[in-house]
């Protein structure tokens, strides 16, 4: 059995090096080309609909949740505690060019996220209850023709239903972690979150986005302000920061203090990683958020696509990655201690108390999000494999994961989350290649209409 494990591992460790990041990063790029870099000629235009409109009232259309309920969804699923702890790792092994690298996969995935949100409102549908649903899982199936549509959603939806229960469990002992240094016991977490998160997703799409369109930007202001703080201390060194990720971008780093050294490969492979994990461009889960929004036009709900890449790329990865960059600490602490970074850069000028404070409310913020949301998709997709009435016992399934990860039952899965996020990509990033000619229909029919458009 441990072979059979071994090899598992294996696979799983070569399917996230090249071939993954050809997959989600060069089918971007071919998506982007195709629908005439849609992400950078009608970025004004994103930012104007989305941070410009994001308090409004919901536009025309139909749908269950607004526009801007249905972007913090997927935010919140997008920004977690890999926000944090993630980025010093990527500096940490691929040095300050990393960030760079991690800006052009944001960027260019939007070409990706664009894309399937646009498809997940073409062929969302009303089920049962009277909410809007879609997500990969509805485009594979009705977009592509024959079985081979019917075979690239059930594994979507199969493989994405069995993956968010170790993924809940890794979620929950990131927050354990940090209120075990307050003495809390594991198990009062793992009671406050399951009560916490059962009375939301118990709520359906409608609480989970009244929470989400809250939490979400007081999560992030409260993180950001705090970044801030950390970097206008050090404002001295900003523009030295700056230059070093440009510069390393491409050239090597050299090795220095605690730090190693990157290659300019090393810089590419760390930053695209980085950037693929943290916005969720092509991995399918976004548009099952999207899809339950309002609107009059799948292309105008695509404009949160981009605002999303901005806000948990460009935005938050890049508070903590300046916050590393400034204090120099990335050059004195272990790589192998790289995601304690922001925690000790927040206590060297708030304090043990505060800085730690802020960091330990983020990090089970951005947490606690990312599990509300997370429970809903997996809920979707067992509502489209077996009907809403076992959706309902996989919520149940997932809040007892939360316990299980409070107490460490779920370890042995762990190691295979890579390889059941890689099956669920595939197939989407497959139906966005074959059904990008539709999108480039939709979104030439948007731009050019001036119901739509207005320059």
């Amino acid at each position: 059995m441990q072979g059979i494990i071994d090899v598992l591992i294996s696979f799983s460790n070569w399917l996230w090096g090249i071939p993954m990041l050809v997959i989600l990063v060069g089918g971007s790029v071919f998506l982007t080309i195709r629908l005439g870099f849609v992400q950078f000629r009608y970025f004004p235009f994103a930012m104007k609909e989305t941070f410009g409109k994001m308090f409004s009232k919901s536009g025309d259309g139909e749908g269950t949740v607004t526009a801007f309920q249905a972007a913090t969804a997927a935010l919140a699923s997008a920004i977690g505690a890999s926000n944090i702890v993630g980025v010093p790792v990527a500096i940490a092994f691929g040095g300050p060019g990393a960030v760079f690298w991690m800006w052009v996969v944001a960027l260019i995935g939007a070409g990706a996220k664009f894309t399937e949100i646009v498809l997940g409102i073409r062929y969302r549908e009303l089920n049962e209850v009277g909410e809007y649903v879609g997500g990969p899982m509805y485009y594979l199936r009705k977009g592509i023709k024959g079985p081979l549509g019917k075979v690239l959603g059930f594994l979507f939806s199969f493989f994405l239903m069995i993956e968010i229960a170790p993924s809940i469990a890794t979620q929950t002992v990131s927050v354990v972690q940090s209120a075990s240094t307050l003495n809390i016991p594991n198990w009062v977490t793992g009671l406050v979150l399951v009560l916490i998160i059962g009375i939301v997703v118990f709520g359906g799409i409608q609480r989970i986005g009244k929470v989400t369109e809250k939490l979400v930007p007081f999560m992030a202001l409260l993180y950001i302000l705090g970044a801030l703080v950390i970097i206008v201390v050090n404002i001295t060194e900003l523009p030295g920061a700056i230059v070093s990720i440009f510069k390393h971008a491409f050239t090597p780093a050299a090795a220095v203090g605690g730090f190693a050294g990157a290659s300019i490969a090393q810089a590419m492979r760390w930053g695209t990683a980085r950037g693929v994990y943290s916005n969720e461009s092509g991995m399918g889960t976004a548009p099952i958020a999207h899809s339950a929004a309002v609107t009059d036009h799948p292309v105008r709900q695509a404009m949160w696509g981009l605002f999303e890449n901005v806000v948990d790329t460009l935005i938050v990865c890049t508070a903590t990655a300046l916050v590393v960059l400034v204090t120099g600490l990335y050059k004195t602490v272990p790589s192998d201690q790289a995601g304690t970074i922001p925690s000790l850069a927040f206590q060297s000028i708030l304090g043990p108390g505060l800085g730690g404070a802020v960091v330990t409310i983020s990090i089970t913020l951005f947490v606690l999000s990312t599990i509300i949301v997370i429970v809903y998709y997996g809920e979707k997709q067992a509502e489209y494999l077996f009907g809403t009435g076992f959706s309902k016992v996989m919520r149940i399934v997932y809040l007892a994961s939360i316990f299980l990860g409070a107490y460490g039952g779920l370890e042995f899965l762990y190691q295979f989350l890579d390889l059941l996020l890689g099956i669920i990509i595939i197939p989407n990033m497959l139906g966005l290649l074959l059904l990008s000619g539709e999108v480039k229909e939709l979104k030439d029919e948007f731009f050019n209409n001036p119901k739509y458009y207005n320059r």
